[in-house]
């Protein structure tokens, strides 16, 4: 009988296609019982049938026994696959792992370098801390063998066993710095420890730093390029500690960059100069900017390589790091990096965008914007499309009859392009708001623009999803605007209208334009979600007076509040109807006529018509504006009745509450934009408790008003009149700005001025731009208009020149005379002094734009932010790189080796972990002992001192102990005490002692010096003063 082997069963599984899993169920019986078998061949043959069948997806941790059985077969064909199944199926809880830690250091110990081979490859695979103990007595000898590849996995099974024990640095460091330090050392047994320094060099560089001269050594002579790789990096790490490399390293760096081909060596000893802090060296300026310069060139090179995108990525990551220091470099390079922005990729085009962020400036910002805008422009929003296919879907389900045009003119929407991610279009229109408002718009010129561009941006923005659920209705800002970015967009336009004045009215008019936009596209049947419509009603409503038409502001308002989505937006248009219904009634110096009193009426009860569904509303500020609005026009609807129109014979004046009350309530100080901070230093008034409630009953009441549901509003003959648009007369209601803009096709190309403006901005708005230019330049005689235009010939050159000669004059048929310069220029030498005094025509001085900077309060900081955060910022940088230094490739946390010092102890004292913790216990025991016999002393000095009688402030003395002098007489009362006078040099002081308490102590200091007796002397000082007498002694 004969089993089947390892290739009959994989032609065997290839030929039952579609019945795979019977055939294999066979199959694994057939090991079961064979892999029992007596046969070592049939067990091993039987086994490497399982590691296939296990690398296809079936559990073979059955058979871990006979994997050990395997691995004991003294055949080496039959033991690499005992070791083969071991790495596919031992993990660090299999069972018999215990088993084989003698057999793993038997063939440690082995003679023959293939058999050392097989347990030094599976110990990665199969490592734990007990296992790692244990094998490591075994596996450091194998760093001396004499076979350089038995060498070079020794040294990688090392790192792989620190990483879970880490004391295998400590017994193993010694012989590996010796093996690095041999020059005669096998090159691939050297670049297996320069990896494994790599490795460990950026968690304690302070313990590889006196491998300098070596590495260095190794990088100019080494000839590797992967190598090489490892030592940059490990490099980089380094200068940071030893600035003294950073003039080391660049001629070698430098060399390598201009001479390699190698372009993922040419990477990273750029990469290796930026980290290693050798573009910033201040103290070689020349050196650092010929550096920055040739690496920018080989990042050029880079990016333009075509076909390669992983290039293009490390190219772009490069110029992030090199824009910190060196920008102008980094902007030369504009041309090729706003290539990148078109890219195919998206994570290009993301880097791309973090680097055109970074360089912007007042000369390129709006070639910037102009290509982001473009690539918007040309490729809708997915939103965008969804919504326009929702859209044409609703109109096919309501008008059945043209069902099938409908469907015929679908295919149309597939000439565009494919949409944009809708995340990536977000960013970049945020990108493009923060590069114009950074630094308080400091880069930005031409704020005319800047509105288009916003108004552009408005219909460009993707349409925000609409909100899940309504139960949650508190005040609190819903995450749907946090998130929308038309809000933003429109929040600039109100930050443009609030700070620079000057373009108020440009910002007024935008705002305008965009609320008729929104009321003309968006049907009846859908919501208004569109975020920017409440910075935009404020604008509407604070700045009424600058409108071209408020009349027609207020009816898209009113059309508006009934759709409006969110309540959020809902209370700011509320407040902005009443500010323009105050604009538009209350003008005091307009007669009281029948005409206007029928007019305001009808306004009146219009504007209450719409807020009256609003005082039922369930969010609480809704309906509390709602209810004033209304409760305010009532009364005011009252007084307007009840006053007379005004007549021929007798004038009546309007109602005060129309013109003075009302416009009362917004006619105050001027808004003006406050700092971020400074709400947080407005003091909070005594007796102001936040948390307590506002109703004892307010969970009730708004499960209660969550229960009300809004009346249908039912179509009435108001509700036609009102909200109906009326058939077309021959007075067109449509704006001039949209008429210009449906002339013919063949519009003559735009001026040299704004080349480009038609590739991102709308009809409507570049027929308007021409428009104020042609105005604005209506009278200037050096300004070109186009052919078709009649505007030119109004200007006062031509106005005399047809007044003159009539219309019929061809100015050009007047011949031209020849004209000699060299006579001209000789004249012009002679002429009189007033002639040549003439002051050469003086360019238009351009217009000054005052931004108004935040209003603030003392200690709220900076007023006007002056810096915008960066997906480069180096917090944002340092906390993912300490994320990623939590855990290796190998999924293994290595954080705890930075704890671990090289040096601390002999590699005999590491080997186990019982030992350390014996000398840290001993230490703490003799540390205590130190204390004890330190207190002892110190207080047995204080009883000697005090038996002595010293004064507790403690005397000077210059020897031990001074000397008693004896006694010269007994009786006490008439006795003098001997004076014992010592010599000093330079100096003469004399030291009394006394016995008694009437004898004197002090002889004077020109005394002669008189010898007791002939004893050794010595020298005491007790005090600077001679006459201090001395108790005790």
């Amino acid at each position: 009988m004969f089993e089947k082997s390892l290739y009959d069963l994989i032609r065997g599984r290839r030929n039952h296609k579609g019945h795979e899993k019977e055939y294999i169920q066979n199959c694994l019986k057939e090991c079961r019982s064979e892999i029992r078998s007596q046969d070592m061949d049939v067990k091993a043959t039987a086994l490497l049938k399982l590691i296939y069948l296990e690398m296809v997806g079936h559990d073979m941790s059955w058979a871990s026994f006979h994997v050990l059985e395997v691995m004991s077969s003294p055949k080496y064909h039959q033991k690499r696959v005992g070791y083969l199944g071991a790495v596919q199926t031992f993990r660090s809880d299999t069972e018999v792992l215990m088993l084989a830690t003698n057999l793993l250091k038997k063939d440690l110990a082995a003679a023959q370098p293939t058999i050392i081979s097989l347990p030094i490859a599976a110990l990665p695979h199969i490592i734990t801390p007990s296992l790692a103990l244990s094998v490591l007595t075994d596996l450091v000898p194998r760093l001396g063998h004499s076979h350089p590849t038995i060498r070079k996995k020794t040294i990688v099974t090392l790192y792989r066993l620190a990483l879970v024990y880490p004391e295998t640095l400590r017994a193993a460091w010694p012989k590996i710095k010796e093996r690095l330090m041999d020059k005669n050392e096998d090159p691939s047994v050297t670049a297996a420890i320069v990896n494994v320094v790599c490795e460990l060099g950026w968690r304690r560089p302070n313990d590889f730093l006196p491998l300098a001269p070596r590495l260095f050594e190794l990088l100019v002579d080494g000839g590797n390029n992967w190598m090489a790789i490892k030592l940059i990096k490990l490099f980089a790490t380094l200068t940071p500690l030893e600035p003294r490399l950073v003039r080391k390293l660049l001629p070698p760096l430098t060399d390598l960059i201009r001479t390699t081909p190698a372009m993922s060596l040419l990477y990273e000893c750029i990469n290796g100069i930026i980290q290693g802090g050798i573009l910033g060296d201040g103290e070689d300026f020349a050196a650092s900017e010929e550096i920055a310069s040739l690496c920018v060139s080989k990042l050029r090179g880079m990016i333009m390589m075509n076909g390669d995108a992983n290039l293009k990525y490390v190219a772009l990551l490069a110029f992030n790091r090199i824009v910190v220091t060196h920008p102008f470099l980094v902007a030369q390079q504009e041309d090729v990096i706003m290539e990148c922005i078109d890219s195919e990729d998206i994570t290009i085009r993301i880097k791309a965008l973090d680097l055109v962020q970074g360089m912007v400036s007042s000369e390129n910002l709006v070639s910037i914007v102009s290509r982001l805008m473009r690539q918007l422009k040309a490729s809708p929003s997915s939103s965008l499309a969804h919504q326009q296919s929702v859209q044409s879907a609703d109109l096919e389900t309501d008008s059945s009859d043209e069902a099938a045009p409908e469907s015929g003119r679908r295919p149309k929407s597939q000439d565009h392009p494919p949409p944009l991610p809708e995340d990536y279009t977000i960013d970049v229109i945020g990108r493009i708001l923060n590069m114009c408002s950074q630094n308080n718009y400091a880069s930005l010129s031409d704020f005319d623009w800047y509105i288009d561009v916003l108004t552009q941006l408005v219909r460009i923005a993707p349409v925000p999803r609409k909100r899940e659920t309504d139960s949650d209705l508190s005040g609190s800002v819903p995450k749907h605007l946090a998130t929308d970015i038309s809000e933003k967009i429109g929040n600039e336009i109100r930050n443009v209208a609030v700070k620079v004045k000057i373009v108020r009215v440009a910002a007024v008019r935008a705002a305008e334009l965009i609320i008729l936009k929104l009321n003309s596209e968006v049907t009846p049947s859908h919501p208004v979600v569109s975020g920017a419509l409440k910075p935009l009603a404020w604008i509407v409503g604070e700045y009424a007076f600058q409108l071209s038409s408020p009349h027609d502001s207020l009816g898209h308002l009113l059309r508006l509040i009934p759709r409006i989505e969110y309540p959020e937006i809902l209370t700011t248009c509320l407040q902005s109807v009443i500010k323009l219904f105050a604009h538009i009634a209350g003008d005091d110096q307009a007669p009281w006529t029948s005409e206007r009193k029928a007019s305001m009426s009808l306004l009146m009860s219009r504007v209450i018509h719409v807020l009256e569904p609003l005082a039922l509303h369930p969010y609480l500020e809704v309906q509390e504006r709602g209810v004033e609005f209304i409760e305010l026009l009532k009364l005011t609807a009252e007084a307007a009745s009840g006053q007379a129109p005004s007549t021929n014979e007798v004038r009546q004046d309007p109602p005060l509450l129309l013109t003075q009350a009302i416009p009362s309530l917004f006619n105050g100080w001027e808004l003006n934009s406050v700092a971020r901070g400074a709400q947080q230093n407005v003091p909070m008034p005594d007796g102001l408790d936040l948390d307590e409630p506002i109703h004892p009953n307010l969970n009730a009441l708004l499960s209660q008003a969550d229960s009300l549901m809004l009346p249908a509003q039912g179509e009435d003959e108001f509700e036609t009149y009102y909200h109906q648009k009326p058939p077309a007369t021959s007075i067109s209601n449509e704006p001039a700005i949209n008429r210009l803009a449906e002339v013919a096709e063949d519009v003559p190309p735009s001026s040299y001025q704004q080349a480009g403006e038609e590739s991102y901005l709308d009809a409507d708005i570049i027929a308007r731009r021409k428009a104020e230019r042609m105005e604005r330049n209506r009278d200037d005689p050096f300004y070109i208009l186009g052919s078709g235009s009649s505007g030119g010939t109004s200007t006062p050159i031509h106005n005399i020149l047809e007044k003159e000669n009539g219309p019929g004059l061809d100015i050009d048929s007047i011949p031209i005379m020849k004209l000699d310069l060299e006579s001209l220029s000789t004249g012009l030498g002679n002429s009189s002094a007033p002639a040549a005094d003439k002051a050469p025509r003086q360019a238009k001085p351009r217009q000054k734009i005052v931004i108004a900077a935040d209003e603030t309060l003392g200690g709220s900081g900076r007023s006007t932010p002056r810096n915008y955060e960066s997906e480069n910022n180096s917090d944002s940088f340092t906390k993912s790189k300490a994320k990623k230094l939590k855990q290796s490739l190998l999924q293994v946390d290595s954080s705890h080796l930075r704890e671990l010092s090289l040096e601390a102890s002999q590699p005999d004292d590491a080997l186990t972990a019982e030992r350390q913790q014996r000398d840290e216990a001993e230490m703490a025991q003799a540390m205590k002992e130190v204390q004890r016999l330190r207190l002892e002393m110190q207080r047995a000095n204080e009883r000697i001192q005090v038996a002595q009688g010293v004064p507790a402030e403690g005397i000077v003395v210059k020897k031990k102990k001074p000397k008693k002098q004896p006694k010269l007489g007994e009786d006490g009362g008439e006795a003098a005490a001997a004076t014992t006078t010592v010599k000093v040099k330079k100096k003469k002081k004399k030291a009394a002692v006394g016995d008694g308490g009437e004898g004197s102590a002090s002889t004077p200091a020109a005394e002669p010096v008189v010898k007791a007796k002939k004893k050794p002397k010595r020298i005491v000082q007790l005090d600077d003063d001679p006459g201090t007498p001395v108790d005790g002694l």
